[in-house]
């Protein structure tokens, strides 16, 4: 992921819109350790699932270099950490705008990850 300054600086809102009220974009480094640093506070079994996801998700993007593509990827990633470090994320839906905006291989991807963590899940409860 290659940012500029100027990208680094941009404010961005959770709906992706610049306003002066907008939260800073954290840089992608920081960004990812907070997100690991986040998951500890999980299960052990969702935190290796997490982790394992964003890993790999991370490494898909390295080497993103539209600038709208990565505001809108740390955007998410950033909501994802207060969510996680708020709570929030525990009765949280998924937003039916964003489940629109997705391809059909980022829908297959998100149907594999339930997947995954309704068998955590059935396992830990057995």
């Amino acid at each position: 992921m290659r940012l500029t300054a100027r990208l680094l600086s941009t404010p961005v809102t959770p709906q992706g819109l610049l306003s002066k009220n907008a939260l800073a974009l954290l840089p992608p480094i920081p960004l990812y350790r907070r997100i690991l640093r986040a998951h500890r506070h999980l299960p052990t079994e969702q935190r290796a699932l997490g982790d394992h996801y964003v890993r790999d998700e991370w490494r898909k993007h390295r080497d993103v270099e539209n600038p709208v593509h990565i505001i809108a990827f740390l955007t998410e990633w950033q909501l994802y950490a207060q969510h996680l470090e708020g709570d929030t994320w525990r009765d949280a839906k998924l937003d039916m705008s964003k489940l629109d905006k997705m391809s059909d291989d980022q829908i297959g991807q998100l149907y594999e990850l339930m997947k995954k963590a309704k068998n955590e899940d059935d396992d830990s409860s057995s």
